[in-house]
């Protein structure tokens, strides 16, 4: 697997002007390597940006197992492609789990029950829950990182937009679940101690990972509405990919947001004044 690895990290170098085998080994030996779970969301997005902006090189992987808001994956490629026109490149992979997609019991995937509304705390978000979904991710992240490993002879950082508002309804978000399943990598993997764990907002919340992400953009030389208007939370998005706001994870962005005190830059349903309105009164009431 490292040797298909290699020759598609030189595919993709080959596509940029006046290609160079030894100046491509070189310059890709000297950064700081990283695999992104990129979700496309507000977390994973921002989560990119701070890679970039501590000098990693980064593969980007993207998974489609049948999810209703699917436009999360074209906002993830739509930001993949403004930061290369930027500058910035990072190699991108979505990789298809359809197969699943009949298989699995939650109501964020297709077929499902309707998503449920409300507070991001309350116990009803436990149905947005997708059985073993980040050990299923996992499980692939871990083959790339140290396949990238191997072929680099280097340490690989696997990147992950997990934080403190995830721990409550996702299980597989904890800590306990990541220090779980890195040692069962280590024991099934030669040198799989070359990969380890980065989660830089594992204990903080959405309006931890907006500040970052502002900082960033500002350090990037990247427009701040450009970048965010590029990603998706909503769980529950319209026909044309329109937000909702009223599912927990807009409610949990939106508030973000406020406390930052910028608008939001994605198209809401009823526009941003009223999705802003509809969070400010929900919170007040909780």
């Amino acid at each position: 697997m490292a040797e298909i690895v290699e020759k598609e990290l030189w595919d993709h170098y080959s596509d940029l002007p006046n290609p160079n085998w030894y100046e491509y080994k070189k310059n890709n030996n000297m950064k700081k390597q990283a695999v992104l779970s990129l979700s496309g969301g507000m977390d994973s997005s921002t989560v990119l940006l701070h890679l970039l902006a501590n000098d990693y090189q980064v593969t980007a992987l993207s998974f489609d197992y049948g999810q209703k808001h699917s436009v999360e994956l074209k906002r993830a490629q739509q930001l993949i492609d403004y930061l290369n026109k930027k500058g910035y490149e990072v190699k991108y992979q979505k990789i298809t789990l359809q197969g699943l997609v009949n298989l699995l019991d939650s109501n964020l995937v297709k077929g499902g029950d309707d998503v449920p509304e409300g507070h991001y705390e309350e116990d009803n978000m436990k149905d947005t829950v997708v059985p073993n979904r980040n050990k299923i991710f996992s499980s692939l992240i871990q083959a790339v990182a140290l396949s990238l490993a191997q072929v680099r002879g280097c340490e690989v950082k696997i990147a992950m937009g997990i934080h403190a508002g995830d721990h409550a309804i996702y299980p597989d978000c904890r800590q306990e679940f990541r220090d779980a399943d890195y040692n069962a990598f280590v024991e099934g993997n030669w040198d799989a101690d070359k990969v380890t764990y980065y989660t830089p907002y594992l204990d903080g919340d959405k309006f931890d990972i907006l500040k970052d992400g502002e900082r960033c953009c500002e350090k990037l030389g990247l427009d701040f509405d450009n970048v965010y208007l590029r990603t998706n939370t909503s769980y529950k998005p319209d026909a044309e990919g329109r937000s909702d706001y009223k599912s927990a994870s807009s409610v949990e962005r939106i508030e973000a947001f406020i406390k930052l005190g910028r608008k939001d830059p994605v198209e809401y349903i009823d526009g941003w004044d009223i999705a802003k309105s509809h969070v400010e009164e929900l919170l007040a009431n909780y």
